[in-house]
């Protein structure tokens, strides 16, 4: 996908099958356990043209922050990105989109874990706030001895969620009939654009990786491979999980609790729920093991460049483990959490309030990317196009912007109150990422340190 050239490694250890389970995971997640049964009420049948419209806007979309990674291996991620293009103020605000979305994602996607299990065994309330909890513990401890065991742990899951998926889908489809699509659009033809709003949930992550470029042997060469082959078994995946699901369930697919349940019941019984808990189960651990991967990584890098605190910076090295960033990111989660097991929320607001903050790093990554890739190139014209889909999800998403806007206020006072601490002085710019390789041509050079001036300005030296 990405135009790069093969470079030395940068010292990293994850492998290509690796990257693409981390990637599987972190995309696939709790979208394909949870979001059909929310598109569909929104849309009824025609959830399926959101569905498509997001399989097809993420290929674009995977490749322009491939590229990004490949060219600019470093923790930060996107809010690497936006400091180059953009400066620390930018930065900041993406690194803090990203950080403190989160959070709220991690307790939402543990809630729908959580759900599946209580189908499966009941125990109502009880039953899923101890399933969140537990994920919750045992994707902090992976991640506490370091991104390679996660991502051989993920790749492990990957192989095994596929196949769970995959059955559903082939033993279900016997049972699937056509008046399960009429009417097609029950509430309208305007529905399709909230549901594709709710179905962000399912296709981010592919910036969550950008944390990691680091970590691979070869960036320039695997980060590409890696992101290729997700698009493909994602996108193939949510089309026919969703298809099943209208197919085979009907109307009663928009008010399931556990709709991948409900498929695994049809296609083998009732006793088949245990199969969808266990993929569920799976599911959201791979999820969460991403991001909290992902979500460590970045926070140690924030810290590095002056956009959180200092004493967070360990960790930014490929190799090291960032476990302070991991453990304020994992108390976080369990604050959220117990927060909405207190106030009885369900997980809807969660995910659009999650998936504004996701739009947004999106919609700023992307203007990165427009700034920062060869201009014209494939990888240019793959940012290009994706500009007009992010800028209509923004739309879609609404009044949960506010929650991204709030972050933004958070994180611009923020570096106001750090610089007047330091007495005016501004931020110490992170210079040229390390091992960081741009692209002239057909080959491949050390890229320009970027220097960034008080007015957020960049320029190369």
């Amino acid at each position: 996908m990405a135009d790069t050239p093969s470079v030395p490694a940068v010292g990293g250890r994850l492998t290509v099958a690796q990257g693409t389970a981390l990637y599987v995971g972190a995309v696939l997640g709790t979208g394909v356990i949870a979001l059909p049964a929310l598109a569909a009420e929104a849309a009824g049948p025609a959830s399926l043209l959101a569905w498509l419209l997001l399989v097809v806007v993420s290929a674009p979309l995977a490749a322009t922050f491939a590229a990004l990674g490949s060219r600019y291996p470093d923790a930060g991620g996107v809010s690497t990105y936006s400091r180059m293009a953009f400066g620390p103020r930018a930065a900041a605000v993406v690194g803090w989109c990203f950080y403190f979305a989160v959070p709220p994602g991690a307790a939402a996607a543990a809630l729908f874990g959580g759900a599946y299990v209580e189908a499966a065994v009941g125990g109502g309330d009880l039953t899923v706030a101890v399933t969140a909890v537990l994920l919750m513990v045992v994707v902090t401890a992976t991640n506490f001895f370091g991104v390679q065991l996660a991502g051989r742990v993920q790749l492990a899951l990957a192989g095994v969620l596929v196949t769970f998926l995959l059955v559903s889908v082939v033993l279900s489809l016997p049972h699937a009939s056509a008046g399960n699509f009429e009417p097609f659009a029950p509430h309208g033809w305007t529905a399709i654009g909230p549901a594709a709003a709710l179905l962000v949930w399912s296709f981010v992550g592919w910036e969550a990786i950008t944390h990691l470029t680091a970590e691979f042997r070869r960036p320039a060469r695997d980060l590409p491979r890696a992101t290729a082959a997700a698009v493909i078994v994602v996108g193939a995946l949510y089309l026919a999980v969703a298809f099943a699901i209208i197919a085979v369930l009907g109307s009663s697919a928009a008010t399931a609790d556990a709709p991948l349940g409900e498929l695994f019941a049809v296609a083998l019984g009732g006793d088949a729920r245990w199969l969808a808990a266990a993929a569920a189960l799976l599911l959201t651990f791979g999820a969460m093991n991403a991001y909290y991967a992902g979500a460590a990584k970045l926070g140690a890098a924030l810290g590095r460049d002056g956009a959180l605190p200092v004493w967070l910076t360990r960790g930014t090295v490929a190799g090291e483990v960032p476990r302070r960033s991991l453990a304020i990111n994992a108390a976080l989660s369990f604050l959220a959490l117990f927060a909405v097991l207190a106030a009885g929320v369900g997980p809807r607001p969660l995910v659009l309030l999650t998936t504004g903050s996701f739009v947004t790093v999106y919609a700023v990554g992307v203007a990165a990317a427009l700034r920062l890739l060869p201009s014209r190139s494939k990888t240019w014209w793959a940012a290009a196009v994706t500009v007009g889909a992010v800028l209509f999800l923004l739309i879609m998403t609404g009044v949960y912007l506010v929650w991204p806007l709030v972050v933004t206020g958070a994180a611009l006072l923020y570096l106001r109150l750090r610089t007047d601490r330091n007495g005016g002085g501004r931020q110490r710019p992170p210079g040229a990422v390390p091992g960081q390789v741009a692209e002239t041509g057909d080959t491949a050079t050390e890229a320009p340190e970027v220097a960034t001036t008080p007015d957020g300005e960049h320029s190369g030296r």
